[in-house]
């Protein structure tokens, strides 16, 4: 099988560089070993919220000189500052013509609210969530939030409890009918996949627009858990309409029904692009000629391969098993790429689990182009992207989802440049 670019990966930086390419022309597969950690999301993306010295970040542009003095082999110092800000300034639209209409912009950094009720910095938040601009007040005054009886992915009290600190007064309501007792006579089921999949029933909805119309007299606003339909994108408009009142969504913990309706865009317009997706297929090894990939084997195909001019490696970290430690080495499991860490592993972590870990930025070493290393040269040809890179720590930075969006259209370009 032949493709202009083979993607190994179908998370957010893999989806990300097929959707660019495909758009352009390029031949390309998409090669997914399963579930992306999109389903764990928050519904946010992340640019920059901390320098790597603690100091916090409120706006990015502004601050990514002195990322690059203090962290030089941070993905973002590989992009460089002007085509850093390019980048994160044509992110937006890059979305939005792909499906996903998001809140917030490139030039300061805003607040979502997590499944617990507080604020965290970010860069774009997928519509319909709540956020807020400032950290110390919420834009509502009195709602209600309302869950779904039995749910226990979503936490009302603490919520409520967190949205006072802030000045603002919730009361609490359930909902509960027929479809949803159901559901709810098996405790295992009332995940929030399962739940938004009864919101995809017209008859459901309606359900809830007479739930919320009759309890909500007293309130502002209406708050729900992120379960509102699985395979439809138009519940809140239309319970915004019938209920007549603003209404916003807040993350649940995982699964994220956000994240796999981000997942689910991605995919289908990378598709309607001619790209070509693999879902449930593992790469196992590579073929190398030279400083050259020619071609790569997965488990499904057996002795088919996969040839193409260009790779890209977007398989994540050590979630994804991207990159994996043993008792010795962190190490890559398809093509034996270089990879940065400590040679002691008592140097991997650090003993206060609220620290920063040092095993968070280790990764694949890779040029400034992230062309990867092979025993210490250049593969001309392969390309990583995303979690898998060195340099950076996205849970202490809050840099994650940026860098997987930059590298990945950086990388697109480098390849069409060709």
């Amino acid at each position: 099988m032949k493709f202009d670019t083979i993607i190994i990966g179908g998370g957010l930086s893999g989806l990300i560089s097929g959707i660019y390419l495909s758009q352009r022309g390029q031949r390309c597969v998409i090669i997914s070993s399963g579930q992306s950690a999109l389903h764990f999301s928050s519904g946010s993306f992340d640019l920059l919220n901390n320098l790597p010295d603690g100091t916090s970040v409120q706006k990015p542009l502004d601050a990514i000189g002195k990322l690059i003095q203090q962290a030089p082999s941070h993905p973002y110092a590989k992009l460089g500052e002007n085509k850093f800000k390019i980048l994160t300034q044509q992110t937006k639209e890059f979305l939005k013509n792909a499906g996903i209409a998001t809140q917030g912009d490139y030039e300061k950094n805003h607040y979502r609210v997590t499944p617990m009720g507080t604020l965290k910095s970010t860069w774009l938040t997928l519509e319909n969530l709540l956020i807020s601009e400032n950290e110390k007040c919420l834009p509502i005054r009195h709602p209600g939030i309302f869950n779904v009886t039995g749910f226990l992915d979503f936490y009302t009290q603490f919520i409520a409890d967190e949205f006072l600190k802030l000045g603002t007064k919730c009361s609490i309501h359930a909902v509960n009918f027929p479809a949803l007792e159901n559901l709810r006579k098996n405790p295992t089921e009332m995940r929030s996949v399962n739940i938004a999949r009864i919101f995809d029933k017209q008859e459901n909805i309606q359900e809830l627009v007479q739930i919320l119309k009759a309890e909500s007299e007293d309130c502002d606003s209406i708050i729900l858990p992120a379960i509102t339909g699985l395979n439809r994108e138009d519940v809140v408009d239309y319970l915004r309409k019938e209920v007549d009142k603003p209404i916003y969504l807040l993350p649940t913990l995982p699964p994220s029904v956000p994240g796999i309706h981000t997942q689910q865009k991605l995919r289908s317009v990378f598709q309607q692009n001619g790209g070509v997706y693999m879902l449930g297929d593992t790469v196992l090894r590579a073929e190398i000629k030279g400083n050259r990939i020619s071609q790569i084997y997965s488990s499904n195909h057996g002795d088919i391969p996969f040839i193409g001019q260009n790779f890209i490696l977007a398989t994540g970290s050590y979630f994804s098993q991207g990159l994996i430690a043993s008792t010795e080495k962190i190490y890559e499991p398809i093509f034996d790429l270089d990879v940065t860490y400590a040679p002691n592993r008592t140097q991997w972590y650090n003993s206060d689990v609220f620290e920063s870990q040092p095993y968070q930025s280790f990764g694949i070493k890779t040029d400034n182009s992230f062309r990867c290393m092979r025993e210490g040269k250049i593969l001309e040809n392969l390309y990583a992207t995303g979690a898998i890179l060195e340099g950076f720590n996205p849970l202490k930075e809050g840099c994650g989802a940026g860098v997987s969006i930059l590298s990945a259209m950086y990388i697109a370009e480098q390849i069409l440049s060709k």
